[in-house]
Formats: structure tokens, sequence, C-alpha cells
């Protein structure tokens, strides 16, 4: 008995290291693959996990420079480069015009995505009259999308 403990306790230290070789020899485009079939662990914390706005509410007339207040439930909030493969943390970005993106896949910074990457959880945005769709997206601190079950459209009228 004692050795077929120990032969289970060598066996899974060898595998346990081999494990953490393999993470660090990983190029880029297989540890987004593993950060994102990483990501689809059930947690119960991250099954009820939602982003949302807080304001403005889907629906409404805002002025051109107005006040977006994010939220998230189920996460923890923390700046880019931080946390980077922790699938329970991360920072929100702000899509205009645009839409959730596929979960793992970067989301760029440009005009259009707009990064909170010190953990902000208001800013002041404008926008030019008529209406707009604003997408909140949860990233991880790699700016990797959590997908569309961590983001949040609304649409809003921007007034003249």
């Amino acid at each position: 008995m004692t050795r077929i403990l120990f032969l289970a306790l060598l066996f899974s230290s060898y595998a346990m290291a081999g494990v953490e070789m393999a993470q660090t020899e990983m190029p880029e485009t297989a540890k987004s693959k593993a950060h994102q079939e990483n990501a689809d662990v059930s947690h119960g914390a991250i099954k009820m996990a939602r982003v949302f706005f807080v304001e403005p509410l889907d629906g409404a007339t805002v002025p051109g420079t107005f006040k977006v207040k994010m939220g998230v439930e189920g996460m923890t909030l923390t700046p880019a480069g931080k946390k980077v493969n922790d699938v329970t943390a991360g920072h929100y970005h702000l899509i205009v015009d645009g839409k959730s993106l596929p979960k793992g896949q970067p989301i760029p910074a440009n005009a259009t995505n707009i990064h909170y990457g010190k953990a902000q959880t208001e800013a002041e945005l404008t926008l030019a009259p008529g209406d707009h769709t604003l997408t909140l997206q949860f990233a991880d601190g790699a700016h990797r999308s959590f997908g569309e079950k961590f983001s949040q459209t609304i649409k809003i009228h921007v007034k003249k």
C-alpha cells in the first residue's frame, strides 16, 4: 500500500511539473487557446457573474458628452497587466457602435474600442448626435475578451 501511495505521489508530481512547463513554453496562439479553454471552467461564481451598465440605461437620451458608469458582479475588477490568466478577474472595455468580441480574442485599442485598463468604473464619453449602441465588454489582464456572456449592449440616443 505504501509503495502504491508513493508511486501515485511521484506520478502526480511529474504530471504537475509537466503542466507548469507546458504552460510557460506555449506560443502566444496556444496560450490564447488555453486561456479560452480555462475560461470555460464552470465555477459557481462565474456562472452567476454579469457585466452591466449602471448608467446610461438602455434607450436613454443623453447629451453629447455624458457619464458612463460600469458594473460587474461575480468577478474581480483588476487593472490590465494584473492577474493576466485569472478567469475571474479583469477590466472593462467600451465598444461604440460595435458588438461583443468572441471569448479569448484580444480587444483592439482604437476609437471604437475604448480600454479602461486602470480598472475605472466611470468615464466621460462624447458622441455625435444620433443613435448609437454601447457594448460593455469585460476582458482579462491581457485584454482578451471573456466573450458575449460577459458583455452588455444598450442603445442610446445622443441629442443635438
